[in-house]
């Protein structure tokens, strides 16, 4: 069966020529000449993959961007810009929306067909892990009718990937629903009085996030955002609550998931508080050494990061990183630490 592809482009030469190309290339074509058309098409076909020119008459590619983010039918269509020289520089505000790539005009038939296969085989491989971290959950759902309940939910909805240093939630906003982490990293920052960032927590692939304000219907307290390429899957409000009602085991055990976090919150902040600088950074180094799978030796965290999560000055960080490497603690090459001695690391005295 052929692949869908809609093409939004308000120059009428550009568009047949993709259209041509993609075509021959034995693709299946939508068209719309402006961005209101093109996501009235999107909705209606769904196709698997979406080309859109920025500059457009009636709605802009940021705004078709932005109208696709909010449906959560089409969310996840790969979407590729298609952009001027002149318009590059922009370039970032569509990535950190979300967009998957763009090519820059003129392009060849290559660039386009390359540009497109990379995209729709990198959403092939997402579905596919998707598929194996539903699995995973058999550990944590067992045979209880109302957790065998909540996977069901969780693969029956859809799942939304986030480049790195995308915004999954802003501090402030309301909780909209419970966010099941697939693959990759996610880092909760929450801002000081005195405006330092204080990272409150880092997440791996199977944890959930915005416990707290769910449960507590409350506004998030802090700022969740991609460390790396993320796959999230988002139960909404709605929803959750009504598997919470109906089955007191999920109820149970969401219960533990937001007890565990706040005591681990709390023993962050004494750690912060009372704590030496190298105590704090040994402290950190075994956090993150443990949350990476067993497969992989070393973890990529930046300075920021680091001085975020421990409440140290960056220079700070910086100069115990590097007598812990002089003392044969860890190796460090560039943003990637390798623990070498954890167990030292583990029993450092404050």
């Amino acid at each position: 069966m052929s692949k869908t592809v809609l093409i939004i482009e308000d120059n009428d030469d550009i568009r047949e020529n993709v259209v041509e190309i993609l075509e021959l290339a034995g693709f299946k074509v939508y068209e719309a000449p402006n961005g209101k058309i093109g996501v009235d098409l999107a909705i209606q076909y769904k196709p698997e993959l979406i080309l859109c020119d920025i500059m457009m008459p009636e709605l802009d590619g940021y705004g078709v961007l932005y109208m696709l983010n909010k449906n959560p039918e089409i969310e996840n269509i790969p979407f590729i810009f298609l952009t001027a020289k002149a318009e590059r520089l922009d370039l970032r505000k569509g990535m950190e929306m979300g967009a998957d790539d763009y090519l820059t005009k003129p392009f060849d038939d290559l660039e386009l067909l390359n540009a497109i296969d990379i995209r729709l085989r990198k959403k092939e491989q997402q579905e596919k892990f998707y598929s194996k971290s539903l699995d995973r959950l058999n550990k944590f759902i067992s045979k209880k009718d109302g957790l065998s309940e909540l996977k069901k939910v969780i693969q029956e909805r859809r799942t939304r990937a986030y480049k790195k240093n995308q915004v999954i939630y802003y501090e402030g906003d309301q909780g909209n629903g419970l966010y099941l982490l697939l693959s990759g990293k996610v880092k909760a920052i929450k801002l000081a009085k005195d405006g330092r960032e204080l990272m409150t927590g880092i997440y791996g692939p199977d944890e959930y996030l915005g416990i707290n304000a769910m449960l507590l219907k409350e506004e998030h307290a802090d700022t969740a955002t991609a460390m790396e390429d993320c796959l999230v899957c988002l139960i909404p409000k709605d929803l959750l609550e009504q598997l919470l009602s109906q089955y007191p085991d999920i109820a149970r055990e969401f219960i533990k998931l937001l007890a565990h976090d706040i005591r681990e919150k709390e023993e962050q902040w004494l750690q912060m508080a009372y704590n030496s600088v190298r105590k704090k950074m040994a402290e950190a180094m075994v956090r993150l050494y443990e949350q990476q799978p067993e497969s992989e030796h070393g973890f990529k965290i930046s300075r920021e990061d680091l001085a975020a999560m421990t409440g140290m000055a960056t220079e700070s960080v910086s100069r115990t990183l590097t007598d812990f490497k002089d003392e044969g603690l860890i190796d460090k090459k560039g943003a990637v630490i390798t623990i070498l001695r954890l167990e030292a690391l583990a029993k450092m005295k404050n």
